[in-house]
């Protein structure tokens, strides 16, 4: 009898912890022997992992679905977006089976209810030790918790995701091995709340490789770098023990490299997000890391356009801007969210000051990067190789995440490979990204 594997379609939306949700579904999709594909048209059965943090990436995930079902008409939804299966529901009534974020058990039994599981051969459906990846082979986001504690106004992450449930250390490690022993050379460490990793557990001892390892951001850096790979930190709250892991970067174990979302520099529109921490403390510990680390990478994201911003918040932002001279630094104008408490709000700011507010915060820090990266003409920077294309490879320093960062474009350089990591004398930079020449 001649067993036919069905095959899944995928569709992977919002942002990086996201993308590893949709990645441990399809390990275990393959796992169990299904095969997915790469379209809508020989799939039996398509999911569609949505995210729903803010109205963009809603309508982005409702026009999916809207897509999937119209292409294929078998639809499964998870992720953000389905922990609210009503409004799914309203819109798209046909599609099979709902479940919210990191439901991979849920998902996988609604996948064997539509398309009964095939007989599974282990020795002819081999699944690579880092499970299946959707990023590129030589770097890999590494989920050290879900959920969060924080009650940000603006934000439904707790709601969504629940509060904060962190990784035992042993498999986090376990997996950052497996990771580099299939050839990865950057691991971009992700949760919601980095810093915070552990606390929930109360920083208790675990154990990796025989050896009792405590439950805490430090003591995990402190063994990735043992891993001989670039480790890059994201989404780090602040906290005054982050202050340890700078000279972590000092030392080379981890990359020079601290996001630091801090959304805001007035007190008084922090206090209305319900944000930690004091940006007087914030500068003193900036200034702080740079005297230890002279060449620590800061990245931030803020949002202009706040309910009840005024004028005088708005100016200390951009004074803060000019003071803390962040590497990199994204903005966002406040866009409500369903459900999010900031709704509420009063002195909701016009659309047209949150553009004008946008577009001056953009200037000031378009001057600061480009003063920075001038900076870095005549440096020799170590670059790691994300694409070889007819022009040449294109690459990012240790200055810069893929996909938010700048690039270093090395033109008419094809003797490199996709993985390496090589030295580059810098010879141009404009305001976002870098140019220059292979030293060999």
């Amino acid at each position: 009898m001649i067993n036919i594997t069905p095959t899944i379609g995928f569709v992977s939306l919002g942002c990086p912890k996201n993308l590893v949700d949709s990645e441990r579904i399809l390990t275990e999709l393959r796992t169990q022997g299904y095969q997915v594909v790469p379209s809508y048209d020989n799939a039996d059965l398509v999911i569609v992992n949505t995210c729903g943090f803010i109205d963009s990436a809603v309508q982005e995930s409702l026009e999916a679905i809207g897509e999937a079902l119209h292409e294929n008409g078998k639809v499964i939804v998870t992720g953000c977006l389905g922990a609210k299966e009503d409004q799914i529901r309203k819109i798209h009534p046909k599609v099979l089976e709902i479940s919210g974020p990191h439901s991979y058990e849920t998902v996988l039994n609604h996948v064997n209810k539509y398309a009964p599981k095939p007989t599974y051969d282990p020795y002819t459906s081999l699944i690579p030790a880092q499970g299946v990846k959707l990023t590129p082979k030589h770097y890999a986001y590494l989920k050290i918790s879900e959920g969060c504690d924080h009650r940000c106004t603006f934000c439904i992450i707790p709601s969504l995701r629940g509060d904060m449930v962190s990784r035992p250390i042993g498999n986090v490690l376990d997996e950052a091995k497996r990771l580099a022993e299939s050839g990865v050379k950057e691991l971009l460490v992700i949760a919601q709340d980095t810093s915070a990793y552990g606390a929930d557990l109360k920083n208790r001892t675990g154990f990796w490789n025989g050896m009792p390892v405590k439950t805490d951001i430090q003591t995990l850096c402190e063994q990735l770098s043992s891993l001989g790979i670039w480790v890059r930190l994201h989404y780090m709250y602040p906290y005054p023990h982050v202050d340890k892991l700078i000279p972590l970067m000092a030392e080379g174990k981890i990359l020079p490299y601290l996001d630091v979302p801090l959304q805001h520099a007035s007190p008084a529109i922090l206090k209305s997000m319900k944000r930690p921490g004091s940006i007087e403390r914030t500068l003193e510990r900036i200034h702080k890391w740079r005297e230890i680390c002279p060449e620590i990478t800061l990245r931030s994201t803020f949002i202009v356009g706040f309910p009840g911003e005024t004028d005088e918040d708005f100016e200390l932002l951009l004074n803060f801007l000019a003071e803390a001279r962040l590497d990199r630094v994204g903005c966002f104008t406040y866009s409500a969210i369903e459900g999010a408490a900031a709704n509420d709000l009063a002195n909701q700011v016009p659309e047209e000051i949150k553009q004008e507010r946008f577009h001056r915060f953009m200037q000031v820090q378009q001057r600061i990067s480009t003063e920075k990266l001038a900076g870095k003409i005549g440096k020799t920077l170590s670059v790691i190789i994300d694409e070889v294309d007819e022009e040449g490879a294109i690459g990012r320093s240790m200055a810069d995440a893929p996909e938010i960062d700048g690039v270093v474009y090395l033109n008419e350089e094809f003797s490199v490979k996709v993985g390496d990591i090589v030295n580059v004398l810098i010879e141009h930079s404009d305001e976002y990204d870098l140019w220059g020449s292979l030293i060999n």
